[in-house]
């Protein structure tokens, strides 16, 4: 995949679309501030999904990016935490990790309905009351899903298709983020969609855009000389 920067609103281009090009060229600004994040634009995690046919790894790194969870979130979900069929598709949210998560991707709560139809929800026994309950979707750990992903990447790599950033669960809880607020969701929003107990951990995201809105503005310091000068002597 070549996505050539052309830096971000994101713009969108004559017939709707977004600007990906401009996208690109403001996050390789932003990759020169440490504190700031490092995220994927859509068409890089629709690439990047496409390197993992397995379905099980798809739909976990499919759900980081739908959801925005932590790795050990996204670890601990059981069946009953995806709520499919109600009429607003949403994802309840673990403990401490804020407000449940709207599904708006109708692909992905399709994919996620055929997962759950095609295996069985699997329980265990808890060994102090003997009662049975839920185990998550996923039995797998961080360090798998890590596996996964570095072999999609290299999997795309044989294949022509490279990424900017290094790619780990985390990485596509920062391009949840970034992704929302490039359809203009409010920044008090994602705070809570994002579990963020304080907004400076928020804010992290917008100082991205505060770099495009300052590009965008096209200021110029430069004044005609000649200009100034008779400006200056009419107030004498």
């Amino acid at each position: 995949m070549s996505l050539h920067p052309v830096a971000l609103n994101v713009p969108a281009q004559p017939g709707g679309s977004p600007d990906y090009g401009r996208a690109i060229a403001l996050r390789r600004m932003a990759l020169h501030y440490t504190e700031l994040p490092k995220y994927l634009l859509a068409p890089e995690v629709a690439a990047l999904l496409h390197y993992l046919p397995d379905w099980t790894q798809h739909g976990l790194v499919n759900t980081l990016w739908n959801t925005g969870a932590r790795i050990n979130e996204a670890l601990a979900l059981r069946r009953r935490d995806f709520r499919l069929n109600d009429a607003i598709p949403h994802r309840t949210a673990p403990p401490g990790s804020g407000e449940p998560v709207v599904l708006s991707d109708a692909d992905y709560v399709r994919e996620m309905r055929n997962l759950f139809a095609s295996t069985r929800e699997k329980f265990e026994t808890d060994a102090l009351t003997g009662g049975k309950r839920a185990m998550p979707v996923w039995s797998v750990t961080d360090r798998t899903v890590r596996n996964w992903l570095k072999g999609a990447v290299n999997e795309a790599s044989r294949d022509g298709v490279t990424f900017t950033v290094e790619i780990s669960p985390h990485t596509l809880r920062h391009s949840f983020a970034m992704h929302l607020l490039y359809g203009h969701t409010p920044p008090k929003v994602l705070q809570s969609m994002m579990g963020h107990e304080k907004y400076e951990s928020t804010e992290v995201y917008t100082k991205v855009f505060a770099l495009d809105v300052a590009a965008s503005q096209n200021v110029t310091f430069t004044l005609p000389v000649a200009e100034a000068l008779l400006l200056l002597r009419e107030k004498r």
